[in-house]
């Protein structure tokens, strides 16, 4: 809102993600009771992408998907500039493995909420049918109490963690079973690039213009994700592939220099 009083100083926003495309998946997914309440919410969203886009020279945001579905004026001009990973940070490491999957990320935002639940309670039951060993991670900030609900025996959740990378390192597979939320997913890239093979479903799949089965492996029910854990599981050198092509593709396409040089040119047109 500051910026709507220095319009005359030329300035650039960066949306991240299409927030009204997130507060309509919530308003689906709400409760009857609740549903009044997402409907102010999206009208409020939408209005102010709407009225805020005439106070930049310049829009930002991170994926083709988010910028086609943007309530704004003109939808085309939004330059698109992809999250990058830092594949310095992010690397492979030969570590034993202790886990056999990890979900990461802030475990106190709702989309993250919903994927841990349909992951510890709707996917892993059908995965647990056929091998009861398997384990589960949770890994991330601020665990809201329905996720700390979620730890047992075979579900670890752990809270905030010093170094991220070390709960990916553990871990066989990368499963993010994202059902609401818009956006390029940092989780996926981060995975990909410390070359785990990753299991996601379509939502995070579109943004990131990868190879479906040969990058990664996408599905949207329990039984289809089920299936793909499974199946890594089943077959390792079949995994090892996957996670192989899919740190190929992170690396050359979304590595945080690629992302660095498009945005200097952005900063250079202000100047």
């Amino acid at each position: 809102m500051y910026k709507k009083n220095f319009e005359s100083i030329p300035g650039i926003i960066d949306y991240m993600d299409a927030f009204s495309i997130g507060t309509a998946q919530r308003l689906k997914n709400a409760p009857t009771i609740l549903k009044p309440v997402f409907k102010r919410e999206l009208a409020k969203v939408k209005s102010f992408e709407m009225g805020s886009f005439k106070w930049f020279k310049s829009h930002l945001i991170i994926s083709d998907q988010d910028r086609k579905n943007m309530s704004v004026p003109d939808a085309a001009s939004v330059r698109v500039i992809p999250n990058g990973v830092d594949t310095d940070f992010f690397q492979p490491a030969n570590v034993p493995k202790s886990i056999d999957i990890t979900f990461v990320g802030n475990m106190n935002y709702p989309p993250n909420i919903d994927a841990a639940i349909f992951l510890v309670r709707d996917i892993m039951p059908v995965v647990w049918k056929s091998k009861p060993e398997i384990t589960v991670q949770l890994a991330g900030a601020n665990p809201h109490a329905s996720v700390v609900a979620l730890a047992s025996e075979k579900v670890k959740v752990t809270g905030w963690v010093n170094d991220i990378r070390d709960c990916y390192h553990i871990s066989r597979i990368f499963v993010a079973p994202m059902r609401i939320g818009t956006g390029l997913q940092n989780k996926l890239l981060e995975a990909m690039a410390v070359k785990l093979p990753c299991i996601t479903t379509s939502i995070s799949f579109t943004p990131l213009h990868a190879d479906a089965q040969k990058d990664i492996l996408v599905g949207n029910t329990k039984e289809e994700l089920a299936g793909h854990i499974l199946f890594l599981l089943q077959n390792p050198d079949k995994a090892e592939i996957i996670a192989r092509s899919g740190f190929d593709f992170v690396t050359g396409r979304y590595s945080i220099k690629h992302s660095f040089q498009t945005l200097g040119t952005v900063f250079m047109k202000m100047v």
